[in-house]
């Protein structure tokens, strides 16, 4: 590999950066609101419908739909349908643990998804991790029982409704690895939206409850721009920089769900919790350094 190909694959540039903060801004956000109308008696399933109906809207504005054809155009509807229920199941699930649990806990459970999804991704996707990796992701689930704590009294409901949103992301991300090679990013980013709103539609009138003054409505409408923004911003930071250079500085969302859980609901994380959190993350960041490892070996062999 010669030396502007080596900087090229070790630079990150500052506004992808930037981005990814941005977006972990954005879902900390998002979080703490749906955390909050939970608190003042709205059902959760009605929160996550109304967060992806605003996604919709906000999509096809942001695609302009009316000029962009790839926005419609699917190579297989059921799979964009399955992809787009499976990110429905994980804000959903991720509403119910924030019900119990604190904004720290969710988040910190829901970073052991880079783990599972390099665990799974052998299986399904024919990508296989080696041992290192493996041995990362059992340390990564030593974090997961430090901050649940099963059969100590502390693992309650909130712990298995965080656990179900992180398996669903999962799914919904190795679904993205896949429908990526076929499906266009416009329709991929629109479909994940309309999927849960349409097929969710027909259940709303069983857990739909109104907004009763007008700060709960505008968190109940902002969720889907913060949803839809920070995705969006995702995306315009992927296209500038390696997913792998950008992984580690996702986890500072840790620093943004600590400060609201504080601000907002005078929450702040046990010492247990903290310390799975950072057995998590350290995980997490060996798995994207291994796999950075990985990729530039590849890239040295592809050279000679």
């Amino acid at each position: 590999m010669n030396k502007s190909s080596a900087n090229q694959e070790t630079a990150t540039p500052v506004p992808a950066i930037l981005l990814v903060f941005s977006a972990g801004l954005l879902f900390s956000f998002l979080d703490a609101s749906a955390k909050y109308l939970g608190s003042v008696g709205l059902a959760s399933p009605f929160i996550a419908w109304m967060r992806f109906a605003i996604h919709v809207l906000l999509a096809l504005v942001l695609l302009r739909a009316w000029s962009n054809p790839a926005v419609f155009r699917v190579n297989s509807m059921p799979r964009q349908l399955l992809r787009g229920m499976f990110l429905f199941g994980s804000t959903f699930f991720n509403f119910l643990a924030l019900q119990t649990l604190q904004l720290a806990e969710t988040v910190s459970i829901f970073f052991f998804a880079p783990m599972v999804i390099t665990g799974i991704a052998g299986p399904l996707l024919g990508e296989w991790a080696g041992w290192r990796r493996w041995m990362a992701i059992l340390v990564g689930f030593v974090g997961v029982i430090v901050v649940t704590r099963p059969g100590l009294g502390i693992f309650g409901i909130g712990h298995v409704y965080a656990l179900c949103a992180m398996f669903s992301y999962c799914l919904y991300v190795i679904m993205t690895r896949q429908l990526g090679r076929h499906e266009t990013a416009e329709s991929m980013i629109f479909y994940s939206a309309l999927a849960p709103v349409v097929l969710m539609a027909p259940t709303l009138p069983f857990y739909a409850s109104m907004p009763q003054d007008w700060l709960q409505w505008t968190v109940l409408l902002s969720m889907g721009v913060l949803g839809g923004i920070g995705h969006w911003l995702l995306i315009k930071a992927y296209r500038i920089a390696a997913t792998t250079a950008l992984a580690p500085y996702a986890y500072l969302q840790l620093v943004w769900m600590v400060s609201l859980g504080y601000l907002i609901f005078d929450d702040l994380p046990d010492l247990w919790t903290i310390g799975g959190a950072l057995i998590i993350v350290s995980s997490g960041l060996y798995i994207v350094h291994r796999e950075r490892q990985l990729r530039l070996r590849d890239a040295a062999l592809s050279n000679h």
